[in-house]
């Protein structure tokens, strides 16, 4: 199995390197902080409102992020799953009269365990193949509950009980900008645990290279099929806890191909190999989306924006954002050499001005240390 990208040594880089964990959790407070005050500052409740809608952007693009940033395999059809929880959510809470947030952890493990059959179909094929049936399934999906009336409403929708009836409009958008944030920071903390573990490295060398990580003995089909379905556990919450949030569901706009285009589209855009990359891109698109929209109503601009935006992204930053920011800031540090091109002695000299640096006892003489002294007292 790959070991993930060459290993490099620092070449005097050391400070960037300490500052580095210090200077991530700061960001992260603050970001953190920003997010969780923006329902105290926001003017009005449609602002706020629009700050949920973008936070459900931001965990659809997060939940996608799980199969296509780490599989590579680009699913256009997701908001099938984001659809099913949604209307699983709302059939639990008005056929069988289950609790509305039971219904929604409910609807999730549902549309997981439906992802299985699914994903063992539809992950036998790799590329545009699977980009064909992801889109297939979402129409599938549509024809179903618009077809289905009696039990999902069909095109006259469906109606899902509000959960705290007594709160006032702005009390229920705060009330779910929170529930929305916690989703998200369970989703970010699921995924960072998969990119550090021996499961997420055998993900990413299926990205690499699917034949050559199946070659040295990766699980590959098992590996795709379990970030399939957290991947659409993740999607179905998010479904379900818009349902309850807006207390309407039509299949036009649940299992629509638009949605799933704007998941690749967010997570693109932020960087699809990045913990928060689609939730930089969400925030982008997201926001970008409610000004189309209130500067120019019904009209279908928003629509060549996000094309135009696709195009540009493709173009010109195809691994994102947050990757090509990162590049930037590189070509201002000392270089850094590959593992290769340095010697045992350099090597060894690195690591002891390391261990000096963090008051650790230095590592001993090694045979490559004593030959360059040998040297050293040759050209004396």
């Amino acid at each position: 199995m790959p070991r993930g990208s060459e290993t490099t040594a620092p070449a005097g880089g050391l400070l960037p390197a300490r500052l580095g964990t210090p200077v991530r959790l700061i960001a992260l407070v603050v970001g953190a902080a920003l997010v969780l005050s923006f329902p105290l500052v926001a003017p009005n409740p449609y602002i706020l409102s629009a700050g949920v809608v973008v936070l459900n952007y931001a965990i659809l693009s997060t939940a996608w992020n799980f199969v296509g940033g780490f599989t590579g395999y680009i699913s256009l059809g997701h908001a099938a799953y984001s659809g099913l929880g949604g209307y699983a959510t709302g059939l639990l809470i008005t056929k069988a009269g289950v609790p509305s947030f039971v219904a929604l952890i409910l609807a999730g493990v549902v549309v997981a365990a439906l992802a299985v059959p699914i994903g063992i179909a539809a992950l036998r094929v790799r590329g545009a193949s699977f980009v064909i049936v992801s889109i297939a399934l979402v129409l599938i999906l549509l024809l179903v509950f618009q077809s289905w009336g009696a039990f999902t409403g069909g095109s006259n929708g469906l109606v899902v009980p509000r959960p705290f009836p007594d709160l006032l409009r702005p009390e229920h958008h705060m009330v779910f900008f929170y529930l929305y944030a916690g989703l998200i920071a369970i989703a970010l903390l699921a995924w960072w645990a998969i990119d550090r573990s021996r499961f997420g490295m055998g993900l990413k060398a299926i990205r690499e290279d699917e034949d050559k990580a199946q070659s040295l003995g990766t699980p590959t089909f098992t590996f795709k099929l379990i970030a399939y379905v957290v991947s659409a556990l993740f999607t179905a919450l998010g479904g379900g806890l818009y349902a309850l949030w807006f207390g309407d569901l039509d299949p036009i706009f649940q299992f629509s191909i638009l949605t799933g285009s704007y998941m690749v589209l967010m997570a693109l855009l932020g960087g699809i190999r990045h913990l928060f990359g689609p939730l930089l891109g969400a925030f982008i698109v997201g926001t970008a989306l409610e000004i189309f929209k209130l500067e120019f109503g019904s009209t279908q601009l928003h629509l060549v924006a996000a094309g135009v935006l696709l195009a540009v992204v493709v173009l010109f930053m195809p691994d994102g954002i947050i990757p090509a920011v990162g590049n930037l800031v590189k070509r201002f540090r000392p270089t850094e050499s590959s593992i290769r091109e340095v010697t045992a002695a350099e090597l060894l000299e690195q690591n002891r001005a390391r261990a000096a640096a963090a008051g650790q006892p230095a590592p001993p003489a090694t045979d490559a240390d004593a030959a360059s002294d040998t040297k050293a007292e040759v050209k004396r």
